[in-house]
Order: C-alpha cells, then sequence, then structure tokens
C-alpha cells in the first residue's frame, strides 16, 4: 500500500515537469514569433495546457518568463560544465560547448532579447548569472591556457555571441540549426590565435558582466 500511494506523487510530478518543459517551448517560440505582447492564451493552446493548469504555476506573464530565463542559463550551465567534463582538451571543451548551446536553442532565436530589459534582477537571477560566469570563465580561461584561443575573447563575450549567431532566420527546423552551426565554424576558426605573423585586434574593448546585466535586466531595479 505505501508504495502504490507514494507512486501517486512522483506520477504527478513527471506530469507537471512534462506540462513546464512545453510550457518553456511554447512561450519561447511564441516570444520569439509575436513579441513581448503576446497573449499567454496562445503559450498555453500551444503547449496544450488550460489556462488553469497555467496560471496556477505562473500567475503571470512576468513570472513565466522570469523562469523562461532562469532554465535557459541553467541549461547553459549545465551544456558548460558536460563540455568541461567529457572532452579531452580545452578547445573541444569551448567548442562542444557552443555547439551545444546553439543547438538547444532551435529555430525560436535567442532568448534573452525577447524578454531581457522587461525583467527585474530577482536573487535568483542573479545566482544563476553567477553561475553561469564561474563556469564559462573555466572554459574560456581553460582556452586560453592552452593557446587554443585568441587573448582578447572573454567569456563576456559568448553570451553576445550566442545572440548574433542564434539570430532567427526565415527557415525552421534542421534548416535552421544546420544554418546556425554553420556559422558557429566559421566563428569557431576566426577565434584561433593568429599566427605569429599577424596581428589580427578586435575593434573595440570585450563587454563586460556589467553591461550584459544591463542589458538582460530591468533599468532602475
Amino acid at each position: 500500500m505505501g508504495d502504490t500511494h507514494a507512486a501517486k506523487p512522483r506520477g504527478r510530478q513527471r506530469e507537471a515537469d512534462r506540462n513546464d518543459a512545453r510550457l518553456m517551448q511554447a512561450a519561447r517560440e511564441v516570444f520569439a514569433e509575436r513579441g513581448w505582447d503576446a497573449p499567454v492564451s496562445e503559450i498555453a493552446r500551444r503547449a496544450g495546457i488550460g489556462m488553469g493548469s497555467l496560471y496556477r504555476r505562473y500567475p503571470s506573464k512576468e513570472l513565466l518568463a522570469q523562469r523562461m530565463r532562469l532554465a535557459g542559463m541553467e541549461q547553459l550551465v549545465t551544456q558548460a560544465h558536460t563540455a568541461l567534463a567529457e572532452e579531452p582538451d580545452a578547445w573541444a571543451a569551448f567548442a562542444r560547448f557552443l555547439h551545444d548551446a546553439l543547438s538547444a536553442q532551435g529555430s525560436s532565436g535567442p532568448l534573452l532579447p525577447q524578454v531581457g530589459g522587461r525583467l527585474p534582477a530577482t536573487d535568483e537571477v542573479v545566482a544563476a548569472a553567477d553561475r553561469l560566469r564561474a563556469v564559462l570563465d573555466d572554459l574560456v580561461g581553460g582556452a586560453h591556457r592552452a593557446g587554443v584561443l585568441r587573448a582578447d575573447f572573454t567569456s563576456a563575450d559568448i553570451p553576445l555571441l550566442l545572440e548574433h549567431l542564434a539570430a532567427r532566420i526565415p527557415v525552421t527546423g534542421e534548416r535552421a540549426t544546420a544554418l546556425h552551426l554553420r556559422y558557429l565554424d566559421l566563428v569557431l576558426a576566426g577565434l584561433r590565435p593568429p599566427a605569429a605573423d599577424q596581428t589580427t585586434i578586435l575593434p573595440g574593448p570585450a563587454p563586460d558582466w556589467a553591461e550584459l546585466s544591463e542589458l538582460w535586466n530591468a533599468p532602475g531595479v
């Protein structure tokens, strides 16, 4: 009897997790297509979830969007740790992370331009951003120490680079992913250190994490 009763909460939790995953994907697509003013009802419809279920979990569009960007940062942190743990060298880990992060964007485009600048930097968001910065520092620092990444590329370049590479294009599905990865390979070639007899300097300084915070969070909060 005890096992039967214990199975019910686990089953409900699995269903809740599946609903949440569908909501996150639907929200990304709808915000990408229709912008911040997109109705929450369209997100629920596309996710195949009733409005009551959506509002019980996320009483407002803002709370849903906050969860979206937290989930996005958590996914990047996981992908970076996986690349560092599984790849044999610093360049392979760096390239693997960018490949995995870009592939996960799908055809809906990058998340932060869709919701960034409209939401406050909550304690959870700040903590997630700190975790992301730390692991990206590890990726870039390892590649610099190995001499396989140009010295003027920083960890703060990565989020903006991913935004540019994941820009929405007028195709979807596997074709969109293939094109995104095509340009990633071109960028990776340019991120190798220049030859000893070459002097290529990137124009302007790299962004810093304070600037990124201003881009991603509502001003004055």
